[in-house]
């Protein structure tokens, strides 16, 4: 039985991993620590903008990418399959979501901003055409202490998009007990409290009795840290339709994805290792050989094929000293502007150079080191070069596609 060793726990390395264990492979994931899915707000992105424009048409627009960009090098005659196994992966493990590839909708942001969407989770808040609103009022309910969810600005957001709404404010036992620490009031600490039938049963009453005329009640996303089961029968104990709005980070639903997946890839037999981050590995004749953890040390653990799914900056996948940009676990070649003073931009919303950056990777997304290719390392998600997850809205969308291509590639003996 082929192996395969994955490093990085996160949506690309637990996609990777299940899209091979699901096949039979034996498959190990290194975890180091928290995935960047704690950012999720109930939305997977394919594509959202081009040089600042809007994308309508994902599919249509990849195209019009330049050639740097993953979904390139993976194949635009590939993409469009690729998304749908991921939904279905998705569907698989219990994360049922709306959307097409072929049209993106629009997700609301914590503060209120619509951006563009590829799939969202079906009891979160979307909009599938801006010119033409389905509903034309609602009531926004804030929990009372709740600081996670800045609601005057998403209120006006709402607004600005051409919706009336009403902010209503309310409490019950359960978050009332939760107000005698700040700290206390997060999103995941109320998920864990908000379980119960009578804990959801005294959130319905208040929305039931202060929703008004609303057409639409939305709600934090302080539900379902484990699945949807809470979300799904408050939505069953409220009068009118109910939908869930993302909140600041920590995201209950990243977890929620994180924990799902996770599920699905042990149950299908993967090893899943957390905090057992790879400190480094040996390359001998074109060929990764073997990698070293911080809890292994000297033991190596080796595999036929491995996949750097590390992520970018904010997942230590990348670094910065005062001269460079560099991998962090094998020093593998680097996609960067030399002159430092190009790494960024002067203005906190101009775009930054330094988005962009990446391990090197040829047309089978295979990792180099000093100029040579090697043959059975390949790398997915964030900590691939070539696009720009903040201003062109394809970091979830690069994470999955990319990653079921490389399993592809790997079950294909490519």
């Amino acid at each position: 039985m082929s192996s395969t060793i994955i490093i990085g726990g996160g949506l690309s390395g637990l996609t990777c991993g299940l899209a091979l264990a699901k096949r039979g492979h034996n498959v190990t994931v290194l975890s180091g620590g928290p995935s960047t899915l704690m950012f999720s707000g109930g939305s997977m992105e394919l594509l959202g903008a081009i040089d600042g424009q809007p994308v309508t048409a994902p599919l249509d627009a990849i195209a019009s990418l330049p050639d740097c960009h993953p979904y390139r090098k993976i194949g635009a005659e590939r993409i469009a399959d690729l998304a749908g196994q991921a939904r279905e992966l998705l569907n698989d493990v219990g994360i049922t979501t709306a959307g097409d590839a072929t049209a993106n909708h629009w997700r609301i942001t914590p503060m209120g901003i619509a951006k563009p969407a590829w799939l969202t989770l079906n009891e979160y808040f979307r909009i599938d055409n801006l010119s033409h609103l389905p509903i034309k009022k609602i009531a926004l309910m804030a929990i009372r202490g709740f600081f996670d969810q800045p609601n005057g600005m998403l209120a006006q957001g709402l607004r600005d998009l051409g919706f009336e709404v009403k902010v209503v404010e309310f409490t019950t036992d359960e978050i009332a007990s939760l107000r005698r620490s700040p700290t206390e009031m997060r999103a995941t600490t109320l998920a864990k409290r908000l379980l119960s039938h009578n804990a959801l049963q005294r959130i319905a009453n208040q929305v039931n009795s202060l929703s008004g005329d609303a057409e639409l009640v939305l709600l934090p996303s302080v539900f379902g840290q484990k699945n949807d089961d809470s979300v799904r029968l408050l939505q069953d104990l409220c009068d009118k339709p109910l939908r869930l709005v993302a909140t600041l980070p920590p995201a209950v639903v990243g977890m929620r994805i994180q924990a799902q997946l996770l599920h699905y890839f042990m149950m299908l037999g993967g090893d899943y290792r957390t905090g057992e981050a790879a400190t480094g590995g040996i390359i001998e004749g074109g060929r990764l050989t073997g990698v070293t953890t911080a809890k292994s040390g000297s033991p190596v653990l080796t595999a036929d094929n491995y996949v750097l799914a590390t992520g970018s900056f904010v997942s230590r996948g990348l670094a910065a000293d005062a001269r460079h940009i560099y991998e962090t676990v094998l020093d593998l070649d680097v996609d960067a502007d030399e002159d430092r003073d190009r790494w960024t931009h002067f203005g906190v919303l101009e775009p930054q150079n330094y988005w962009t950056y990446g391990v090197t990777t040829d047309e089978t997304l295979r990792c180099f080191k000093q100029g040579a290719r090697i043959e059975n390392l390949h790398a997915i998600g964030s900590v691939l070069s070539g696009h720009n997850a903040v201003k062109m809205g394809d970091g979830t969308g690069v994470s999955l596609l990319s990653a079921l291509a490389v399993a592809q590639d790997i079950l294909a003996g490519k």
